[in-house]
């Protein structure tokens, strides 16, 4: 058994701003805890101080049981990386370095063949034995029969770029819950993963005896498999002992509460400079108040030393103006549209306006379609174009946009659309983007910021085709229901790939991708297009 202790941590950005102060706070052995918040709060952050790849200014954190990391983004180890290589990155640190000094010596095998390489490759071999790396790949075979139904051995050299992000996820979830170690720490585990896939994720916290630690923003995964809810907000944490089901009520207690709190310290504070003031004047003209003055000083001093209890945090404001603008009645046709060796052909027709959700299994091609449309360079047969005067806008479901990396969004908001610094700034405030955050790399912003980013430059970019792939993968709450407000105003189609629930109840029109290779119509979302009887 396993569990985390995190005692007066400290942590301050690189660019000075304090990000989480003085935090504390302990998951007991089998305890299955959410860390949430709004995006940018400090919630990866903090799990990256966990797990020691971000160091505090002050403070520590200990666990036990072995540790277990999924990071937000998986599958990016570097480029060209494999199957073997991504089941590495979650396996215990002893079979990885053994792992890696194995695969020296096989290239060092390649390029010579004498006995000081021969008994190196030896020792390297029962280095991996004696680090359980063969044990472990027994355990790998298992895992990549269930995510993807293929023995290890024939896959494990199998690009991790060729897999769907719910394969890579539904991969590594299986690794780590079926692993050694009996601490898990997962940011976002259920993102890219399709309805089933969260429902199996949901089951398996349920019933897995390890401590888990995980970052979500899907409500009904939290409110299924969450006993306690960890909420950072305003560099401070503050603890549900509840589900997720009593959060919002127990949140909305405890901001109500505070106010009362800062509302009655207001008050007093206000009496006590009063009461100085009234002492201070009568002690010029009476000796005999000199003493009750000294002693109103003293109150009003160590009243304020001690502080005003703590402000509860603001609610979040976004405001998306996703605009778009008038095109041809048909805004997409598909005419016997195949992405080879993903679906068979289909033909398809999107109305200008209409709001089409893209569902269906992991690996089905949902995202490929997407890209298709985008302009993007997919193999595939048959025909896809846009109608007249529609401009299509990708929202990239990995926010893979080397374009924008090592830039901040103020400079991309005034170097691609042509906008003045303050204009800049006003833009990225009703996104929650500006301040500090507007002059942070895109790349050190957190999922949700990075998103959020995205979507402002869709809205600036003038797109009337909208092709959004999980948008609502890495947003929090409130950034989701700005997007929904957003699209509900947009004045174009969209088309989105979603496995959220709550998002896809909006939709008008639900193109489902089989997992047979059918793509077919539904009235209604489709999350286990298995048990749908299509027509023939």
């Amino acid at each position: 058994m396993g569990h985390v202790e995190v005692g007066h941590l400290t942590y301050v950005l690189p660019d000075g701003r304090p990000l989480l102060n003085d935090v504390s706070f302990r998951i007991g052995e089998g305890v299955k805890a959410a860390l949430v918040g709004p995006n940018g709060a400090g919630k990866t952050t903090l799990m990256r101080l966990v797990t020691g790849d971000l160091q505090a200014v002050e403070g520590s954190v200990a666990s036990s049981g072995g540790l277990g990391v999924m990071r937000q983004f998986i599958g990016s180890v570097r480029d060209g990386s494999n199957v073997r290589d991504l089941l590495l990155g979650v396996a215990p640190p002893a079979v990885r370095e053994a792992a890696r000094r194995l695969d020296e010596a096989e290239l060092t095998m390649m390029e010579r063949d004498d006995e000081k390489t021969q008994m190196r490759y030896a020792q390297a071999i029962g280095d991996y034995t004696d680090a359980g790396g063969y044990d472990i790949e027994v355990l790998w075979d298992t895992c990549t029969v269930a995510a993807l139904g293929t023995p290890f051995e024939r896959v494990k050299y199998r690009d991790v770029a060729t897999l769907s992000g719910g394969e890579q996820k539904r991969l590594v979830l299986e690794a780590l819950l079926r692993g050694p170690d009996q601490t898990l720490l997962l940011d976002e585990p259920d993102n890219y993963l399709d309805v089933p896939g969260k429902e199996w994720l949901e089951r398996q916290l349920r019933e897995t005896s390890k401590t888990v630690l995980l970052i979500s923003h899907d409500r009904q995964l939290l409110a299924n498999a969450a006993d306690r809810v960890i909420t950072v907000e305003s560099g401070d944490i503050w603890i549900h002992g509840g589900g997720f089901a009593t959060y919002a009520e127990a949140r909305r207690a405890r901001n109500e509460r505070l106010d009362e709190l800062r509302r009655r310290w207001d008050e007093e504070h206000a009496k006590l400079k009063t009461l100085v003031n009234m002492l201070k004047n009568k002690a010029r003209y009476n000796d005999g108040m000199a003493a009750p003055y000294h002693a109103a000083q003293t109150r009003l001093r160590k009243f304020e030393e001690a502080g005003p209890p703590e402000v509860a945090p603001g609610e979040q404001n976004i405001k998306m103006r996703l605009r778009g603008g008038r095109t041809g009645k048909r805004a997409v046709i598909c005419e016997g549209l195949e992405l080879t060796g993903l679906m068979r052909p289909f033909d398809l027709e999107v109305w200008y306006g209409e709001r089409v959700a893209v569902l269906g299994s992991n690996g089905s091609g949902k995202s490929h379609f997407l890209r298709l449309l985008a302009g993007e360079p997919v193999t595939h047969d048959g025909g896809a174009r846009l109608g007249a005067r529609v401009v299509p806008g990708h929202f990239a479901q990995t926010h893979a946009r080397p374009d924008l990396l090592g830039r901040t969004p103020v400079e991309i908001v005034m170097s691609e659309h042509a906008r003045l610094k303050n204009e800049a700034m006003k833009t990225l405030a009703r996104y929650e983007l500006a301040g500090l955050v507007a002059e942070q790399r895109f790349d050190t912003l957190s999922g949700g910021q990075q998103a959020r980013l995205q979507i402002l430059l869709l809205e600036l970019s003038g797109a009337t085709l909208l092709l959004l792939d999980e948008p609502t993968d890495n947003l929090d709450l409130a950034s989701a229901e700005a997007l929904q407000a957003g699209l509900d105003a947009f004045d174009g189609t969209v088309l989105a790939v979603t496995h959220d629930r709550w998002f896809a109840a909006d939709f008008d029109r639900y193109l489902v991708f089989g997992s047979d290779g059918a793509v077919y119509e539904s009235p209604d979302p489709v999350w286990d297009e298995t048990r749908v009887a299509r027509p023939r």
